[in-house]
């Protein structure tokens, strides 16, 4: 229940604070006071999309604030589990719009996104807005108002058969791409086998392109490096056909051994003489090595156009890939590709066996479902010709049809449509083409009635719900309204004097100069002012005043 609303420079209303109870409240005023106003602010409270375009002129931001009580389950779980202060069981909600086009909302003075802070308006308020009795006009929306007046077991069931019905889909879609993988299965399957029987005949080596091109390379400089190999050889060793110089290493055991002799002469030489015998060992070791460097060159005939003719086979593969590695990766994915095809057709039987286990499962719920709503149209039908007779409309007949439909939905084996006679002797007709303005309203107000005895909602907001409605059928609304407002919280914008003078509390709505600045400002009226106001909703003349003193007593009474 909204105990109590704060709007500030939103829209033309500077500072609006109200303070609300239980029972019936409403608000009147002057077409175009800001009745409407009214209700966009609590929208923008309860999370709608906010815009620049609702701040008063002049104003850098605008702001709306509600402390809510008796708060639903959910709610009140949501608060505790997530660590929320929840002193005397109110909620405190704050939401601000600002120029820039940022929103600012607050849960308990913590702020939150504004996805996380619609979480927390869910349940609250149920709006009923001047259109919205033409979403009855929409067959769609039949199904789902039936359904909300079920129980948990009824939601349960809906709930379930929605997961049958997505599991059936689920199915289905998968038969349907086996359908389309069946016809392109053998052309694939040789595609496939070619391809990799290509790559198996080749068989490529991870790596085997950059050895071979490294190997390539070493055989077309071959000759150069026997050259340089051979001549590096003679000069640090020398050759047997040499007898025009001394070799690197003879010259250099030769000044080994000078040095030798001068230790023996100048013990300080000694350092000298280590460092050269040190690079005499090291150049034997080096020419060593190089020897066998040497002996090891092998250039086999022929070696270079076999290494040719293999680069000639791994290059086919690149209509593949770049990359032997990932050559090899491609095949592993076509071997497993081809493993899936053959088991296509054993996966082909096993879908048909989950198609129809998945559709014996969904017809079951489904029919029990139909069951429990069959049930539940009957206590519509039967509660809602007593509401449409409580307002006004004695012969009028609400009749809820099932239509089968052909697959399986999530929202059952039927559509569901309310069909509507409201005289005697004419058969029940889709709402579009019989219903008045009038007549929906009024429909639409008897089934928020029902809604009120099985909702969890305690708050009803109802914007001129008696539009289209007038006569007798006018206090018949304004009794309907204060029904529900036995057990709920009811707001109703009205323009009906009947419906007003009924309500426990009556806030009038006026617009006013001040200054340069027009103000809309909302104010609870005494009974004089309630008076005042219900003759000036009746015409505002002395025979207007007289009845307005006249409603109110009655309601009174």
């Amino acid at each position: 229940m909204l105990l109590e609303l704060r709007i500030k420079d939103f829209g033309l209303m500077e500072d609006v604070h109200l303070q609300l109870d239980k029972g019936l409240t409403v608000f009147t005023g002057e077409t175009g006071a800001g009745k409407s106003m009214l209700v966009d602010a609590l929208g923008i409270l309860l999370g709608s999309r906010a815009s620049s375009e609702f701040i008063r002129h002049n104003k850098a931001k605008a702001c709306v604030e509600g402390i809510f009580t008796n708060l639903p389950t959910n709610i009140i779980n949501f608060l505790l589990e997530e660590g929320y202060p929840y002193e005397d069981e109110l909620l405190f909600l704050y939401r601000e719009i600002n120029e820039n086009g940022k929103n600012l909302c607050r849960v308990q003075g913590r702020t939150v996104p504004l996805t996380l802070y619609r979480t927390f308006c869910e349940g609250l308020v149920d709006i009923h807005g001047q259109m919205e009795h033409q979403s009855l006009l929409v067959v769609d929306n039949h199904r789902e108002l039936l359904d909300r007046f079920g129980g948990k077991e009824h939601q349960d069931l809906l709930s379930q058969v929605k997961k049958a019905a997505l599991r059936y889909r689920k199915v289905l879609a998968r038969e349907r791409e086996l359908l389309r993988s069946e016809r392109d299965r053998e052309r694939r399957e040789e595609l496939l086998r070619y391809q990799i029987t290509e790559i198996e005949q080749i068989n490529p080596q991870p790596g085997e392109i950059q050895e071979l091109e490294k190997e390539k390379k070493f055989l077309h400089n071959a000759e150069k490096i026997v050259s340089l190999v051979t001549e590096a050889y003679e000069q640090l060793y020398g050759s047997e056909n040499s007898l025009t110089y001394m070799a690197a290493f003879d010259q250099i055991g030769a000044s080994m051994r000078n040095m030798e002799e001068l230790t023996n002469l100048d013990p300080e030489s000694e350092t000298l003489y280590n460092g050269l015998r040190d690079i005499y060992y090291n150049l034997e070791d080096c020419i060593e090595n190089l020897r066998t460097y040497k002996d090891n060159l092998d250039f086999q005939p022929g070696r270079l156009d076999q290494i040719e003719a293999r680069l000639v086979e791994l290059h086919k593969l690149r209509k593949y890939s770049l990359d032997i590695d990932a050559v090899l990766e491609k095949k592993k994915e076509m071997e497993q590709e081809l493993e899936e095809i053959s088991h296509l057709q054993e996966e082909n039987e096993n879908i048909k066996r989950q198609k129809k286990d998945v559709l014996v499962e969904y017809n079951a719920l489904a029919e029990k479902l139909s069951l429990y709503r069959g049930i539940q149209a009957q206590k519509i039908e039967k509660s809602l010709d007593e509401e449409l007779r409580d307002l006004g409309l004695a012969e009028a007949r609400v009749e809820v049809i099932f239509n089968p439909v052909t697959e399986p939905s999530q929202d059952g084996a039927e559509q569901v449509e309310f069909y509507f006679t409201a005289n005697v002797g004419e058969p029940p007709k889709p709402l579009i083409k019989v219903a008045s303005g009038g007549e929906m309203s009024r429909l639409m107000l008897a089934l928020k009635s029902l809604m009120s005895q099985v909702e969890k909602v305690d708050t009803f907001i109802f914007d001129e719900v008696d539009s289209g409605v007038g006569g007798r059928t006018i206090k018949k609304v304004a009794e309907k309204l204060e029904k529900i407002s036995l057990n709920r919280q009811v707001l109703c914008i009205t323009h009906s004097a009947p419906v007003a003078a009924l309500a426990d509390k009556h806030f009038g709505i006026e617009k006013r100069v001040i200054g340069e600045r027009t103000l809309t400002r909302v104010q609870e009226l005494n009974e004089e002012e309630r008076i005042q106001e219900l003759a000036r909703m009746l015409g505002g003349e002395n025979m207007a005043w007289s009845l307005a003193e006249t409603l109110r007593k009655q309601a009174q009474e």
